[in-house]
């Protein structure tokens, strides 16, 4: 199931925003802190201030940096009033005043009055812009839970599915053995970030662990060390595991291409049958070393396929002119 909300300015403020290199210090509007932010873009208000307000996005962090408080400055006192009314008449979450910049008390009053939660950070208004629309892009992106096990093979992110009990963890225990690296097991966070990527991510109780029947919970970094996990991963290549049943017809060229869709992307899909005798692990890493020549343009089985084609294409043609011969021999045409 996925899930595509917004976060409230009290929970931005209480999400350590600080660990990202933005401090954001609440001078006023505590009663609006349930507020909703639902849009990672933040706005600047340019000309709204005066007048001009038909731009201003709901949802959006508003931003005051020099030029807005100057421009407030400027303005007497029922003016300045006047303009702040107006602008906190709209639907948005918060006001952010950068630079450091000391606020008009009728900005803090407004605040107040408005129930509209007004904030303040020292960094220069680009620098804020970015980290803030970076902390609320990861914070706002959609979101979805998968019962698979994500792995870092190769520098590309294999994400391994299936039913219960097929024998996943067993499978991502083999290929930590043989040098990759764990993200998750059994539960897999994935969000989508931008238009096409994916990355997925472990819940922060279960990180570094995996259950293995028989065997029951271990600690995979304890065991293998912290080379052998990683906290996250974009997911690049879904392998879906599937019991063999010899009734069922399975790809053996690789022709044709297959996909698993996740949050509304389409990744490369390969469907592995699990039978006795067959080295998933080692199957896995091919698939993905397969995967990485795929992805710089090499694609095995479309050029064998190629060279096929062109073969018995000259082999046809080769008999065309030996026809042709035949019937130009004297005789030849009876």
């Amino acid at each position: 199931m996925s899930h595509h909300s917004g976060v409230t300015v009290g929970a931005l403020l209480g999400s350590r925003t600080e660990a990202f290199g933005l401090t954001i210090e609440l001078l006023a509007g505590s009663a609006g802190s349930d507020r909703l932010i639902t849009s990672p873009h933040v706005q600047k208000t340019g000309l709204a201030l005066a007048g001009f307000h038909e731009y201003l996005k709901p949802g959006r962090v508003l931003i005051f940096g020099e030029s807005e408080i100057r421009y407030l400055e400027s303005l007497d006192p029922v003016a300045r009033t006047g303009a702040l009314r107006l602008v906190a008449s709209h639907d948005f979450p918060c006001i952010l005043i950068t630079g450091g910049l000391t606020p008009p008390r009728e900005l803090v009053a407004q605040g107040e009055q408005a129930r509209l939660p007004i904030l303040k950070t020292a960094l220069p208004t680009p620098t804020a812009i970015a980290k803030l629309g970076s902390i609320l892009e990861d914070t706002l992106a959609e979101r979805t839970v998968i019962h698979a096990v994500l792995l870092d093979v190769l520098g590309l992110g294999v994400l391994i599915a299936g039913e219960s009990g097929i024998g996943k963890s067993e499978c991502a225990l083999d290929l930590i053995v043989r040098g990759h690296r764990l993200v998750a097991d059994d539960t897999v966070e994935v969000r989508r970030r931008a238009e096409t990527i994916l990355i997925g991510t472990c819940p922060e109780l279960t990180r570094h662990h995996m259950e293995l029947r028989g065997l029951g919970v271990i600690n995979i970094k304890e065991l293998f060390g912290i080379a052998s996990t990683r906290s996250s991963k974009r997911v690049e290549l879904v392998v879906q595991l599937e019991r063999w049943l010899p009734a069922r017809e399975y790809e053996r060229l690789g022709l044709d291409d297959e996909f698993y869709e996740i949050l509304g992307l389409r990744i490369p899909l390969i469907r592995m049958p699990v039978a006795p005798g067959r080295n998933i692990a080692i199957l896995v890493e091919v698939a993905a070393r397969n995967q990485l020549l795929r992805a710089r343009g090499h694609h095995a089985a479309r050029l064998l396929a190629e060279r096929l084609e062109d073969s018995l294409r000259r082999s046809v043609e080769s008999i065309g002119e030996e026809e042709e011969e035949e019937d130009l021999e004297p005789g030849g045409g009876g």
